[in-house]
């Protein structure tokens, strides 16, 4: 026991049983010497701690034998034994390391091997960012068919949590029905555990692009494009609630009236009514060679080109 603790042990056999400093200081074996010596600050100790501070904000992750050996080395009287005397009397603590987010993505989950076949098959979502013009951020959560390039929804606000995504989603799976799958990169909104457990819960495969790689996520990128040329680079959002009601507006547009290409220059939706949407009945209309991949997962290769 150092004898600081064994000052403070002495204080507490006094103050619980009534006992003199004489017999606390027996009872503990603390000279009596050492329990009334009180340690001197230096002169150079208020400036000491502050260099110390000073150090330990700029390198964090060193401990009090490193940060002694930097004050000694700009000529402070830093001995280890006083530099941890100072860090305890701070409260300094070197922080734990954070351990590094596993990333889940790999490249078998891209559009490219993996391609949605009929609707409700895949989805796909990511975020897209902009301005108002008077500089507040505003963030779009989009999620779209693969099969029939639908916007399912493109949602609005100045920041989207996890928790908004899994509302967002539920909303669509009452109204559409439960995908079998969605594509998505490694961001926090789309890998956190409470989404994950979610749609694990509801049956939904998750499909994470290797990190790095977004063109395996293709049909979001493509979506997104059409939308900062379309819609973002074209209108101007004065507030939160003006961007609202044009993402409304342009979303409408989008699925009911804007032709899309690779669908035959037919709309999303008028695409997506006439579609399959389920595996069986995808077969059914145009026989699929099943993916090596994914054995029962309605995935087909794509063909060669």
């Amino acid at each position: 026991m150092s004898p600081s603790r064994k000052r403070a042990a002495v204080e507490e056999l006094k103050r619980a049983f009534s006992a003199s400093e004489r017999r606390a200081c027996k009872a503990i074996g603390q000279p009596r010497s050492s329990q009334r010596y009180r340690v001197k600050p230096r002169g150079d100790e208020p400036r000491l701690i502050q260099r110390m501070l000073e150090l330990v904000r700029r390198r964090p992750r060193f401990g009090y034998r490193r940060i002694a050996a930097l004050l000694r080395a700009e000529g402070f009287g830093a001995s280890e034994s006083r530099v941890l005397r100072l860090w305890r009397k701070e409260g300094l603590k070197v922080p734990r390391k954070k351990r590094k987010r596993r990333r889940l993505g790999v490249a078998e989950n891209g559009c490219d091997r993996r391609r949605a076949t009929y609707r409700s098959h895949v989805w796909t979502w990511d975020f897209v960012f902009d301005k108002t013009t008077l500089g507040s951020p505003l963030k779009w959560l989009s999620i779209v068919d693969e099969h029939t390039r639908e916007c399912l929804a493109l949602k609005c606000d100045r920041s989207i949590t996890s928790e908004d995504v899994i509302d967002t989603l539920a909303e669509l799976f009452a109204m559409h029905g439960v995908p079998e799958h969605i594509r998505s990169d490694n961001g926090s909104e789309f890998t956190a555990k409470a989404i994950r457990g979610w749609l694990e819960q509801l049956g939904v495969g998750t499909l994470y692009i290797e990190p790095g790689s977004p063109w395996q996520n293709g049909y979001a990128e493509s979506s997104h494009s059409r939308l900062r040329d379309e819609f973002l680079a074209v209108e101007q959002f004065e507030s939160l609630a003006a961007a609202r009601k044009l993402t409304v507006a342009w979303k409408e547009d989008y699925n009911h009236h804007r032709p899309h290409s690779s669908l035959g220059y037919v709309t999303p939706a008028e695409f997506a009514a006439r579609c399959p949407s389920s595996a069986s009945k995808a077969a059914s209309a145009t026989p699929q060679q099943p993916s090596p991949l994914r054995q029962g997962s309605g995935f087909t290769q794509p063909a060669p080109s």
